[in-house]
């Protein structure tokens, strides 16, 4: 590789030929669902999303999975390409994109039987565990009519105006379906031995090769490690890899993870770029690039990896949701200016899931942006002048949005430092990335000329002295109090004592309510056999690649501690949590030993320990050191109703000081933003 001359990046931002493209640099943006293109209009949205990414340096797009035919589709009316009607739709998005010097790939992705609709097919009729339908295997004419689909799709993707596709084939789709005996128990030409089940991939490549020339990119998602029993092993990879490469393909993609694997792959506690050594490995045995990917959030780690040889590109997804211009920033050397995504899945991932459009806790704006246009700074003739008390998630948002159009913005925060329950939220286990956000909005408020008040309380007396036109509470939040006998003794703690002080607390531990922050508790306080082993270990991920799927058996998890949850309702623990990471929360705690207590009623605190009656009626004593209350929150705004008297200006509440329920730290940056967009 030859060296960019790039002052901090030079690996970063080395051009690479890739078929009849120069990409500026080595970054990709990774194919993500955004929820638009099912929706009437949604073309436009779409193409705003893309032509602003283009617009940030990013080296080449990949849109979201669209299905080459309606059976493939993620469910019922999902995306899918053809020529005609859908062509013209697509040219919205293409011109806009290359309009903005950028380059874009459709990703052809069949869904087969984590396909959400009764019309479903696969290799074999076997429903997945995350599967709500049985898929109907294809018979021999279906396979074959299922690879001309792929072609006549790609087809009609090169005449909609994308540089290329990438063909999905990891992540337990159709095509990794074919690949492995857990999903494919064909006796055809189409099953059987490896050579018989690659040719599934093979042949959809060769016809799109020959269908669409040598000027179009044909990137392969090739699932190199797939986390499932059955799965592929190392040895099927690399041939599988080294065939592709025969056929054209032009760069592989790595694809780590089935969707149905218990093992979590790109969330938060995965750690950055911690599947970088399986690209690695592959990288040795073929001459084409290979992209690496999976939890990169900073320019930094993309740079490290590259100079280590590891690939030969960097995919990332969602920081993309969170800053529109991270490779920009980085490139003029201004790294400390992105806002970096934070793994949380909250408003992306969770959003799909809900059949709602993806956009982004820290970057309300992200999958809006042809309806919140990017404010540009003109001074405004009359600007207003703006306090804002309290420096959490919502006040440091609006504070932000509010300078960005001009007005003068005070914001006072009676901590030492700006994030609110960000600062708490930062210590538990794989959260440490919500430091980022903290330092992106100092940076960010700094730069815009904002007044930042440290370690100050609010006070009447003081705003009144600044005459503000605009004064908004966002103070937050305080823990709710339990009412129950004993509350008051010393080992009764909230969970704000609790993440503060981790040391101080004994052995046996009872935290009471197991919401977000019961379970996030009970995660920091039984985290030490997770920080022995490591993620790898922890979970059961073979770095060495030997068995099928990457699979080995993990590790003893069992915390030291004694951690007992508890939460009065009788549903299953944890019930509220996202959908994406819920299910991770809830095996980790399982797997370390702590005990789950549903349907309890609590009846004191005595010398004895907690006394509470069990779901069966009948009345228990736990004995323990300390007890953590998790119980939820309360809005603090105290000031509210004497700035409200005042009348001389407008008052606004937004964020937990306006409503607490569910420490929601996406409506806190949602509400900031449009508040502050609308000042």
């Amino acid at each position: 590789m030859t060296m960019s001359h790039h002052p901090h990046y030079p690996h970063l931002f080395e051009p690479l030929e890739v078929a009849h493209l120069t990409l500026p640099n080595r970054v990709i943006m990774g194919s993500m669902h955004i929820g638009l293109e099912e929706e009437k209009d949604g073309m436009k949205g779409l193409a705003a999303f893309y032509a602003e990414r283009a617009r940030g340096g990013v080296g080449l797009i990949v849109t979201g999975g669209i299905s080459p035919n309606r059976r493939g589709a993620l469910g019922p009316g999902g995306a899918r390409m053809a020529s005609g009607k859908r062509v013209r739709e697509h040219r919205i998005i293409t011109t806009a994109v290359h309009d903005a010097g950028g380059r874009i790939l459709m990703q052809l992705l069949h869904g087969g039987r984590y396909s959400h609709h009764p019309f479903a097919v696969a290799p074999s009729a076997i429903q997945a565990p995350i599967g709500r339908f049985k898929p109907r295997a294809l018979s021999g004419r279906g396979v074959r009519r299922t690879i001309r689909d792929f072609i006549q799709a790609a087809e009609a993707t090169r005449e909609a105006g994308y540089d290329g596709v990438e063909i999905m084939g990891s992540e337990g789709y159709l095509i990794n379906q074919f690949l492995t005996t857990r999903t494919n128990k064909r006796t055809d030409r189409w099953g059987g031995s490896f050579q018989n089940r690659m040719q599934f991939p093979l042949e959809i490549v060769k016809g799109i090769r020959k269908a669409c020339g040598k000027n179009f990119v044909i990137m392969f998602r090739l699932s190199m490690l797939d986390l499932v029993e059955d799965g592929s092993s190392w040895e099927e990879v690399v041939e599988l890899a080294q065939a592709l490469e025969r056929e054209g393909v032009n760069i592989i993609n790595t694809g780590i993870g089935w969707h149905e694997a218990r093992i979590p792959t790109i969330a938060s506690m995965v750690p950055h770029g911690g599947f970088s050594f399986v690209t690695a490995k592959l990288k040795q045995s073929v001459s084409i690039p290979c992209v690496t990917t999976n939890r990169f959030n900073t320019p930094e780690k993309c740079e490290e990896v590259l100079a280590a040889g590891h690939a030969d590109l960097v995919s990332m997804a969602r920081p993309f949701l969170a800053d529109s211009d991270l490779v920009h920033k980085a490139s003029i050397g201004r790294p400390e200016t992105i806002n970096t995504c934070i793994g949380c899945n909250q408003a992306c991932l969770d959003h799909i899931f809900q059949r709602k459009t993806a956009s982004c806790l820290v970057n309300p704006r992200a999958g809006k942006e042809h309806i919140w246009p990017r404010i540009t700074s003109v001074p405004r003739p009359t600007p207003k002048l703006v306090v804002v008390i309290g420096g959490g998630p919502a006040g440091m948002s609006c504070a932000l949005e509010a300078a960005k159009r001009g007005h003068k913005v005070h914001l006072i925060e009676r901590g030492q430092t700006l994030g609110g329950q960000f600062n708490y939220a930062k210590r538990i286990p794989g959260k440490s990335d919500f430091q980022q956000t903290i330092r992106y909005f100092d940076v960010m408020l700094r730069e815009l000329g904002v007044v930042v008040h440290l370690g100050q309380p609010a006070t009447a007396e003081w705003i009144q002295s600044i005459d503000p036109t605009d004064v908004v509470v966002a103070t937050g939040v305080l823990p709710r109090p339990l009412k129950l006998s004993g509350i008051e003794r010393p080992e009764v703690l909230s969970y704000i004592e609790a993440i503060q002080n981790p040391d101080a607390i004994g052995e046996r531990v009872a935290i009471i309510g197991a919401g977000g922050i019961g379970f996030d508790v009970a995660d920091f306080l039984s985290h030490d056999a997770d920080e022995r082993l490591g993620f790898h270990e922890s979970w059961g991920i073979d770095k060495n690649l030997a068995a099928p799927g990457g699979l080995t058996p993990a590790g003893n998890r069992k915390t030291a501690r004694e951690v007992h949850l508890f939460q009065r309702s009788k549903d299953k623990m944890g019930a509220g949590l996202g959908k994406t990471t819920g299910w991770i929360h809830r095996q980790t705690l399982r797997q370390r030993g702590v005990h789950f207590h549903t349907g309890v009623n609590y009846e004191m605190v005595s010398d004895s320990g907690l006394v509470y009656t069990d779901a069966e009626g009948k009345m228990q004593t736990l004995q323990v050191d300390h007890i953590v209350i998790c119980a939820g929150q309360i809005p603090n705004a105290p000031l509210l109703p004497v700035l409200k008297m005042a009348g001389d200006y407008a008052v606004h509440c937004i964020g937990g000081a306006a409503n607490a329920s569910g420490l929601d730290a996406e409506r806190a940056f949602m509400e900031g933003t449009k508040l502050g967009r609308g000042l």
